[in-house]
């Protein structure tokens, strides 16, 4: 049984509105329905299907019993723990790169000729990086 596709990932939110707006006005992701949890979260939707998950430290974990300690925070202290950046591919590098002054988030440009491929990086408000690639872009 192989791994099919990616299905989703999960960010604790230090500011749920913040993420909110970030996920939805600068990725343009459309916050949608999500079941009644005992935290407090978004699901973040790419066409019908639910690929970002954000929420509160009320969240336990993937595994809530993994540790020994009553009282786990997880939250990072700092940076992204294992995880570097999370990738979409993407198209219209001009309406984003927009979103991004508009908002005034810095963002760092990458240009790979041999794959006629732009990247754009820039940090969600929890400091995940967030990749978003543009192929036939090279400019």
């Amino acid at each position: 049984m192989p791994i099919e596709s990616l299905d989703h990932y999960f960010i604790y939110s230090s500011d749920l509105e913040k993420s909110r707006e970030f996920y939805s006005q600068i990725l343009g992701l459309e916050d949608g329905a999500r079941p009644n949890f005992e935290f407090e979260g978004h699901w973040f939707y790419l066409g019908s299907k639910p690929v970002v998950h954000i929420g509160t430290t009320g969240f336990p974990g993937g595994i809530p019993n993994a540790s020994s300690d009553p009282v786990v925070d997880n939250l990072p202290k700092l940076g992204t723990g294992r995880i570097d950046h999370i990738a979409f591919k993407a198209t219209n590098i001009n309406e984003f790169i927009e979103r991004l002054e508009a908002g005034s988030l810095p963002y760092h440009r990458q240009s790979i000729p041999e794959f006629n491929l732009t990247q754009l990086f820039v940090k969600d408000p929890d400091g995940a990086t967030i990749e978003l690639n543009f192929f036939a872009t090279i400019s």
